[in-house]
């Protein structure tokens, strides 16, 4: 069994990386750390695994083999660079970095010490997400024209560890507001289930909804990939009622409805008039406690143990952080901004 810390036992921690290392047969538990002493203290006993109070210490003891790193965005890259370097593996939270440079260097720090980085992107194992780039790949739409894609919900205040004094509001620490914490999903998933990279990127990325907030709290964006997909893209913290967490994609044969039914995951309508209706599964939820698998830890604890490339590497993390950087700075300078493979161009 790999023997896992948990650096960051903030809510992401708690309701998904430890309950679904538990639930694991491949992982156990070893070490948890916190700067809240109280919660580091509380979090090991109910795990039963050893506590730390700095990541620096965690990292020293030769016993763990690989860590979760769910901090505050801006300590992503410090915290992975050093766990990577003490001879960890990594799995670390998204968007994995405050920067591209930074997320090069995480890469680097991998390459350079032989050890897995993955990055949390648990959109891509949602099960009706993998039968729409199967269908998709498969040529059930034929040409894919558009789509559109959002994440929104109240806001972190209401499952947050902090609650209104998060830090998911605080620019210092979050670097990026809606757009880090739910966008970044988004920019992932359509990169993936489209199988293509985003080329070009227009955006208003906005905060109207949080008075405490020195981030954005709403985004809306225009993506355009490279074979000329072009499509929506929604991030907020201001829907204030139910979550909405859907995607639809457009095609020359049809359009898939993805995760926007209460009854089916995914409802693919045909231009012939036919329906065909999916029931795969409900998508993850943070109120779920762990019970509704995210299917990451598995991902992440298999390609250790089987020696492979991860479900989700570093340079695919980069690749859609360079999305939501390309975002912020299309809002910022009011033009379009291009990529290039995946890289700022």
């Amino acid at each position: 069994m790999i023997k896992v810390g948990v650096i960051g036992c903030g809510s992401i921690a708690q309701h998904r990386h430890l309950p679904e290392y538990k639930n694991n047969s491949q992982t156990i538990i070893a070490a948890v750390c916190d700067i809240n002493h109280e919660r580091a203290d509380h979090i090991a006993k109910e795990y039963g695994a050893k506590a730390y109070y700095s990541y620096e210490d965690l990292l020293n003891d030769p016993e763990i083999e690989a860590v979760s790193v769910c901090t505050p965005n801006y300590l992503h890259a410090p915290i992975s660079i050093a766990a990577l370097n003490s001879g960890k593996h990594v799995l670390c939270e998204k968007p994995m970095a405050t920067s591209l440079e930074e997320a090069e260097q995480m890469i680097l720090a991998s390459e350079k010490n032989g050890k897995k980085l993955m990055i949390a992107h648990n959109q891509r194992f949602v099960r009706s997400h993998e039968k729409a780039k199967e269908l998709i790949a498969g040529g059930e739409l034929g040409r894919v024209y558009s789509f559109r894609t959002t994440f929104g919900h109240p806001g972190p205040e209401t499952w947050s560890a902090e609650g209104t004094d998060s830090w998911f509001f605080k620019k210092e620490k979050a670097f990026i507001g809606a757009m880090g914490d739910l966008g970044v999903h988004k920019t992932d998933l359509i990169r993936f289930i489209l199988g293509e990279e985003v080329d070009e990127v227009a955006s208003f990325v906005e905060t109207s909804s949080k008075k405490n907030a020195t981030v954005d709290d709403t985004a809306v964006c225009i993506l355009k990939t490279a074979s000329g997909v072009i499509g929506t893209l929604a991030a907020s913290w201001s829907y204030v009622s139910k979550e909405d967490n859907s995607t639809i994609i457009y095609g020359e044969k049809g359009i898939l409805r993805l995760e926007e039914s209460p009854e089916y995951s995914l409802i693919a309508q045909y231009k012939d008039g036919s329906t065909v209706n999916y029931s795969l599964g409900q998508i993850q939820t943070n109120d779920s406690g762990g019970q509704n698998d995210s299917r990451v830890i598995g991902k992440f604890a298999d390609c250790i143990l089987n020696d492979t490339e991860p479900a989700v590497s570093g340079e695919e993390g980069k690749r859609s952080l360079a999305v939501i950087i390309a975002a912020l700075k299309a809002s910022e300078t009011k033009k379009t901004v291009s990529l290039e493979n995946g890289v700022l161009a």
